[in-house]
């Protein structure tokens, strides 16, 4: 017999988070503002599109929200704003470099694409990342 799952209790450990899909609008939003990027590789994280350059995460999204890593002297300007916040995936695990994107830069395909190319410049001044598999085992 099967073992039964109480929806309200938390998922043992060990397993993997429910993530949101992105709204499929923002999904279009964000192919659309990656392609002048041809060097930008996209792939599915958190069950959602991010862009990559030379192996380093450089924008994506998650669920409704849009995230950009910026250098350690952008953040703070970014972070000030409305809205903006740490990208946060799972509680208590932020990715410190990223920041999620406010409504009002989102909203405006002119304030987006200035900070979409803020991430993809930092993004190539990174080291380049070896894929997952060449990594050393630590």
């Amino acid at each position: 017999m099967a073992k039964r799952v109480d929806p309200k209790k938390p998922a043992a450990t060990g397993s993997r988070p429910a993530f949101r899909k992105s709204p499929a609008a923002l999904a279009e939003q964000f192919r659309k503002a990656l392609a002048g990027y041809p060097e930008a590789q996209v792939r599915v994280v958190f069950g959602c599109p991010c862009a990559f350059i030379r192996g380093n995460m450089v924008t994506g999204l998650f669920g409704d929200e849009w995230f950009i890593r910026l250098s350690p002297e952008q953040r703070p300007g970014l972070l000030k704003l409305k809205g903006a916040h740490p990208f946060e995936p799972m509680p208590g695990r932020p990715m410190r470099e990223h920041v999620v994107l406010p409504a009002a830069i989102v909203g405006s395909p002119a304030k987006l694409r200035a900070y979409v190319e803020k991430a993809i410049v930092h993004g190539r001044s990174l080291p380049p990342r070896a894929p997952k598999a060449q990594r050393p085992a630590l």
